[in-house]
């Protein structure tokens, strides 16, 4: 039996899990991800701090899956897409990493979008205020002292690979996710880096590798840091959203994969791209076919820090018990139904999707709602959030998806998979091990020891585990309340500018 070692890196939580050859999960360590929030929009991790988490996790994982070093074949590194991971010149941590739901660069990430037309036929990409080019350009103009001293540009999970390995490389999948591909050619292009005005941050891209590709061996620092064999195999890594894809089996748009992390992401493999009018993103699923995505910092972390603010009385009630909030919040949530809360909840908390200024907000609050009314808002509004995303993908395609299967955070509330299919009224499938993006490690894992095709390490590896139906009665309740989530979101569009330049002048 071969053991696969995934390092998932998530702006939420960063995991160390263990797989086996036919997709058990054997065991995981985890840690939150240690947010640096210093200046509003500033979202940021101090890389050494990181790295020290990471190698404790993974020694973690090995001895809590009752394995030894010499029992694991391979690594892979799973991250968060965009963002900006940097090292000095001599190869050294010098700067703060930035997560993927940054704010700091929109404004120029606007004045780019609307050039977009100069590059599209290039990239086929929209322009992200947390894609590297954007925050580099900020770094240029705004910190030049940094910008200055930049010697390599990574994603999150090739920078944990290149503490794995020592070496400094870029996965061609995060890399066309973060606008630096021609999807022409399939390779850097200095006209990308002149169109963002960096034309000097062209030499410093690190070569490409593939994702299932075995591009090196854990050094001996590394070893000796994580406790496994100096050596081990370690392959290319994924995008998390096209890790949780191909670990939820989506391998074409007969099924959709939505992820419900600290993003709302929302994709399905095409042999083709879409219009730039629909406003979707692309980026290079792992066969090479177009991944098709749409999606933006509005889903489950938007439910953990709403948690922390409105009932932190309760968690720590239920800590001194041993008990968690979500199990109670998992009875709620099965003991209520779609006309239980008459409040509507924007999840704009880290972002929105809307396309222009706007904040998280509670609609419809009198003396007689409760702290639980609130809470339920939450859950659905983050369904609401993803549906608007959802909507915009079935406009591309010709026949709607035989089901959605779901990942991240959210898998773990059967209830709210419901609710899910509930409101999207499309059959919601989750597949049995519990962490999707580490088990997109492991598949590709499986592909490069064993020489498997996609498919083929996919139909070893990924089982379903349950599927919820569509209810009627509750779809038609959700549609009544999800019309009047959309006419507030149009109502609110000229006081939302006026509310963020508010609290900008009053910080």
């Amino acid at each position: 039996m071969k053991y696969f070692l995934s390092i998932d890196y998530g702006g939420t939580n960063i995991k160390a899990i263990v797989f086996d050859e036919e997709g058990r999960q054997l065991g995981q360590s985890a840690f939150s991800t240690k947010k640096i929030e210093e200046k509003a929009g500033y979202r940021e991790v101090d890389l050494k701090e990181t790295w020290q988490g990471i190698r404790q996790a993974m020694r973690q994982a090995v001895k809590n899956a009752q394995l030894k070093a010499e029992d694991i074949s391979a690594l892979a590194c799973i991250g968060h897409g965009k963002g900006l991971y940097l090292l000095d010149k001599n190869g050294q941590e010098f700067t703060r990493g930035i997560l993927s739901t940054d704010e700091r660069a929109v404004e120029l990430a606007q004045e780019f979008e609307e050039r977009l037309d100069e590059i599209w036929d290039l990239t086929h990409q929209h322009v992200a205020a947390v894609q590297n080019p954007v925050l580099l350009r900020w770094f240029k103009e705004y910190e030049p002292e940094i910008y200055q001293n930049i010697g390599a540009i990574l994603s999150a999970k090739d920078y944990v690979r290149f503490k794995l390995t020592g070496r400094i490389q870029q996965e061609i999948g995060d890399a066309s996710g973060n606008h630096w591909i021609n999807f022409q050619t399939g390779t850097y292009d200095k006209r990308i880096t002149a169109f963002f005005g960096i034309e000097e941050m062209y030499e410093l891209l690190a070569p490409q590798v593939d994702y299932a590709e075995l591009v090196g061996g854990l050094t001996q620092e590394a070893a000796a840091a994580t406790g496994l064999l100096a050596g081990t195999p370690v392959v290319g890594g994924l995008f998390d959203i096209d890790a949780c894809a191909i670990g939820s089996g989506v391998l074409d748009a007969s099924t959709f994969s939505v992820i419900s992390g600290t993003w709302n992401i929302n994709t399905y493999p095409s042999k083709t791209a879409v219009s730039q009018d629909s406003g979707l993103m692309h980026s290079y699923f792992p066969n090479r076919d177009f991944l098709i995505e749409a999606g933006s910092p509005t889903s489950a972390g938007n439910l953990d820090a709403m948690i922390k603010m409105l009932m932190m009385e309760e968690i720590q009630h239920l800590k001194a018990s041993n008990s968690s909030i979500y199990d109670v919040l998992e009875v709620f949530l099965q003991e209520t139904d779609a006309s239980y809360s008459k409040i509507l909840f924007f999840p704009f908390l880290y972002g929105n999707n809307i396309g222009r200024a706007a904040e998280a907000c509670f609609f419809g609050l009198t003396t007689q709602s409760s702290k639980s009314e609130m809470i339920r808002a939450v859950y659905e509004g983050i369904v609401y959030a993803h549906k608007q995303h959802i909507d915009d993908l079935l406009a591309t395609v010709e026949q709607r998806p035989r089901a959605l299967r779901l990942s991240g955070g959210a898998t773990n509330s059967p209830a709210w998979m419901q609710m899910f299919a509930d409101i999207l009224n499309i059959p919601v499938e989750t597949v049995e091990a519990p962490e999707l993006g580490g088990l997109g490690g492991a598949i590709a894992c499986l592909q490069a020891v064993d020489d498997l095709s996609l498919e083929e390490a996919v139909e070893k590896m990924v089982r379903v585990k349950e599927r919820f139906e569509p209810q009627s009665k509750e779809h038609e309740l959700y549609q009544r309340k999800y019309r009047v989530y959309q006419s507030l979101l149009a109502a609110m569009e000229p006081a939302w500018a006026e509310l963020c330049q508010l609290r900008t002048t009053l910080e």
